[in-house]
């Protein structure tokens, strides 16, 4: 079935399994563009630039690969002040410009397909901003029941509704201890998805 002209063809069984509430919608840095944010390599540039930073050798070799998380382990390593200030940097990157054409529209749409015919919300991003959430005060969704990593939502139907933060999500606040819940680097990844 397609929904607008020229659109893709939505196959109707997962039309159906999306009804049932068999259906998760993942999304990633591509759908925070239009409010001028950047996906994960244009973030690691910003946070090189934030800092003033120049790639050393290996980083360099990581960065050529696409391996942005093992880059920014790397510099995370280097740099003083080590954890805190990597994230920080990411923080201040990641500032978005709600007021843009279309910066929310992709949040407003997915905050609603993801819904099933009971209500229930099942969507994961891995982005660490605000955007959906001022998506979904525009949507008068009250409350937006969310779940950011490590402290992840059950996987069961009748457990889990709401929007998941796969990454972390940015805290209202700088503090060390709440950045520090924010999954940036490869060693943050085998940390909290393999060991915890």
């Amino acid at each position: 079935m397609q929904f607008i002209p020229n659109g893709p063809d939505i196959p109707d069984e997962l039309l159906q399994a999306h009804e049932e509430g068999k259906v998760v919608f993942f999304c990633g840095a591509g759908i925070s563009y239009p409010a001028g944010l950047p996906g994960f390599g244009g973030l690691v540039q910003r946070i090189y630039t934030s800092l003033g930073a120049t790639p050393s050798i290996l980083e360099k070799e990581a960065l050529k690969n696409y391996q942005f998380d093992a880059a920014l382990d790397l510099l995370e390593r280097r740099i003083p002040g080590q954890r805190y200030v990597l994230r920080k940097a990411l923080a201040d990157s990641l500032k978005p410009q709600l007021r843009r054409k279309g910066a929310i529209d992709t949040q407003q749409a997915l905050l609603t397909l993801a819904k099933d015919r009971k209500d229930t919300l099942r969507l994961v991003t891995t982005n660490f901003d605000y955007i959906f959430e001022s998506a979904a005060k525009k949507l008068k969704i009250n409350p937006l029941n969310t779940y950011s990593a490590p402290m992840l939502p059950i996987p069961k139907k009748a457990k889990w509704d709401g929007l998941v933060y796969l990454h972390g999500k940015l805290p209202k606040s700088y503090d060390e201890a709440s950045l520090n819940r924010l999954v940036i680097t490869s060693g943050d990844f085998g940390l909290a998805y393999l060991t915890e």
